[in-house]
């Protein structure tokens, strides 16, 4: 179920903000010229239903490195086949938890990233007769790359190695992550 399911996610186009600006080192006692908020936003709807909520604070500890505390909830409805077993699954389930984040802009356009990351969700037990509800960690080392399109607009590409992917438990289908976004 996982593996088909987690496909699901390759399939959706999300909106992720992710926005450090610059802020000037004049002013840098002032707290909340150095803090930001960005995040995820996704949709899907039909034979497989998705959203996804992932909102995130960053503060920037100087102009080159941030960090920040972020929330995740996802929504999934569908169908799928647990490739570990050949069952079909209806499922209809929520996702959620939490993170934190590092960020250090190399240039204006590459950055290198960081994530740690706990989501409670189900996965298959160990025989896959059922499944479990617990808190899954994941952690992400990467970078990305940044091109502004006008003010604080740009596109941006990150990817992602997470170091603690499991088959069974993971939400995502590969230690390999891409995220691709609009930040506004």
């Amino acid at each position: 179920m996982k593996k088909i399911l987690l496909l699901i996610f390759t399939t959706v186009i999300f909106l992720q903000a992710h926005g450090q600006r610059e802020f000037d080192p004049e002013n840098e006692n002032r707290f909340f010229d150095r803090v930001y908020f960005g995040g995820n936003f996704g949709l899907q709807f039909g034979d497989f239903t998705v959203i996804d909520i992932s909102p995130l604070a960053g503060y920037m500890l100087t102009p080159r490195l941030s960090v920040g505390p972020g929330i995740t909830y996802q929504y999934l409805k569908g169908e799928a086949i647990d490739l570990f077993t050949g069952r079909l699954y209806e499922y209809d389930t929520n996702i959620f938890g939490w993170r934190v984040f590092g960020r250090y802009n190399i240039t204006q356009q590459f950055f290198a990233y960081t994530e740690y990351e706990s989501l409670k969700l189900d996965y298959p037990s160990l025989d896959g007769t059922e499944l479990v509800r617990d808190w899954v960690p994941g952690y992400f080392i990467g970078g990305g790359f940044f091109q502004p399109v006008g003010g604080r607009a740009g596109l941006g590409l990150t990817l992602l190695l997470n170091l603690l992917h499991d088959d069974r438990q993971s939400p995502y289908n590969s230690e390999l992550i891409i995220r691709a976004g609009i930040t506004l």
